[in-house]
């Protein structure tokens, strides 16, 4: 980025750990354009209306060569957003997602990339839990479950199956989806 990121507060004290939360998405964002100028940062808590509650507004305006984009959460009625870290998150991810359709608009060649294919055969099958797990010829493991499996059928699939899955990176290891026997 080549100006500083700004972070203003309206209507609330300055929160270290919310400029700190904002500062790592600002940082998140450039994964979607890596030629951003500047990123300034708008967090209003606005005063009690009625019975609506404290709906945190967050305004994010971003300038990048061409283009400037405008983020906010201000119209919306959203009660998620009384939590200020959910109302952070949604005007963060919407603002990735304005860059990434800008930096697809200046370089139409630029491909989302897709995750890989896999191609293997059922490995373990825990047919009555509905899970099991694909082998592929290099010897690595994929999870996967019942609802993984796009066609064919789940009483129909048995161990040694050759498959075709897309493969997925997670929390607990490499899992499949989109799984297909072949």
């Amino acid at each position: 980025m080549q100006i500083e990121p700004q972070i203003s507060f309206h209507g609330m004290d300055p929160s270290p750990a919310v400029e700190a939360k904002a500062r790592e998405r600002i940082g998140e964002l450039e994964q979607f354009h890596d030629r951003i100028i500047s990123c300034h940062v708008k967090i209003e808590a606005p005063h009690r209306h009625g019975h609506h509650g404290k709906i945190y507004r967050v305004s994010i305006d971003i300038h990048v060569p061409g283009a400037e984009i405008a983020v906010s959460n201000a119209h919306e009625l959203n009660h998620a957003h009384e939590d200020i870290y959910v109302a952070l998150r949604d005007s963060f991810d919407a603002a990735g997602r304005r860059l990434e359709d800008v930096a697809r608009r200046m370089d139409p060649h630029r491909v989302k990339p897709h995750p890989p294919i896999g191609h293997g055969s059922v490995a373990r099958l825990m047919v009555e839990d509905g899970y099991g797990f694909i082998e592929t010829p290099d010897g690595r493991e994929f999870f996967f479950d019942r609802d993984s499996l796009t066609a064919g059928e789940w009483d129909k699939l048995t161990p040694g199956a050759p498959v075709r899955f897309t493969e997925r990176e997670g929390d607990k290891g490499p899992f499949a989806t989109a799984v297909k026997p072949v």
